[in-house]
């Protein structure tokens, strides 16, 4: 494997703009576009010295519905990572552009709570292409570590719409993930009753993209998420997460593992219901839309074990 070390975080605009060159006819012949590999290179990507702004984590605390703290919400280290998932998916060896991909899992494991300041070591590297009945996925794998200790870890599972290269097994049912939320085949027996309701404008995904740098074209404005292939706009994935995770907020252990997966998009702008329920030191949660009961995440939380030091002032 390959291990690249930056100095600073890549800029996202120009990665963006490469990520989005595959569409343009022929681009991809050109050795700095995706598109021109026909696997996920084995690369890695290290930034060490990262810290996260305050102000800027206030912004993202205010969008997402956390408190501010003297910690960073349990979902910022996925913002300080972002620019790397990028520069991995602009790599003129990857398979196709990022413009486009779902996000359709995504596993966070925090160690213990981050304080804002605390100077980080972020490590990025993708995962092999796996079959899927919509296309291909892959998982961006990321770890950070302060002062040689690992606190935070997460997989962000992506999906490449578009043919199969091989039969897929089917996902209803047979993904470790769904076994986890549906041990039975059904809904979340859990999870029952709508404890809030959220109406979501139609610029929440400019406003979450302005504080994660998540510009994907589908989050941004009906006219580019149709273009790729979707009704309307649609809210960030990790958006929905965060907004799980500060409705909980209260309820978390300074160290604990949150899985979720991504169903149906939730179209802009929309309500839905979130619903929650804990069975003994697990919490089971839910989104659904508030008028067809069309599901959208489902989640778990459970502790894990905790770090000596909490990393709070």
């Amino acid at each position: 494997m390959a291990t690249r070390t930056l100095d600073s975080p890549p800029s996202i605009l120009p990665l963006y703009a490469r990520a989005a060159a595959p569409m343009i006819p022929g681009a991809s012949l050109l050795p700095f576009v995706p598109g021109r590999g026909k696997e996920i290179p084995e690369i890695e990507l290290v930034l060490s010295g990262a810290q996260a702004d305050p102000e800027q984590v206030a912004a993202y605390a205010k969008v997402c519905g956390f408190a501010l703290r003297d910690h960073l919400p349990p979902t910022y280290p996925h913002v300080l990572a972002f620019p790397l998932h990028m520069a991995v998916m602009a790599d003129g060896s990857f398979p196709f552009g990022a413009v486009g991909l779902v996000h359709v899992e995504n596993q966070i494991v925090q160690r213990r709570r981050i304080a804002i300041g605390e100077t980080l070591t972020i490590r990025v590297q993708p995962t092999a292409l796996q079959p899927h009945s919509k296309g291909r996925t892959f998982s961006l794998l990321t770890k950070v570590s302060a002062d040689g200790e690992e606190v935070w870890e997460s997989t962000s599972t992506m999906l490449r719409r578009g043919p199969s290269d091989t039969e897929a097994p089917a996902k209803n049912g047979t993904s470790e993930l769904h076994q986890l939320f549906h041990p039975a085949g059904g809904e979340v027996d859990a999870v029952a009753g709508a404890s809030a309701e959220w109406k979501l404008g139609g610029d929440l995904g400019r406003r979450y993209a302005a504080v994660s740098g998540d510009r994907n074209p589908i989050h941004m404005h009906s006219l580019s998420a149709k273009a790729l292939g979707f009704r309307r706009a649609i809210a960030h994935g990790m958006w929905t997460k965060a907004r799980c995770l500060a409705a909980l907020e209260s309820r978390l252990p300074d160290a604990f593992q949150v899985d979720v997966r991504f169903r149906k998009p939730i179209l802009l702008p929309g309500r839905v219901e979130f619903a929650s329920n804990a069975v003994d030191d697990e919490i089971a949660f839910a989104v659904r839309d508030a008028k067809r009961d069309t599901p959208h995440l489902d989640g778990r939380i459970e502790p894990s074990e905790a770090k000596p030091n909490d990393g709070r002032k």
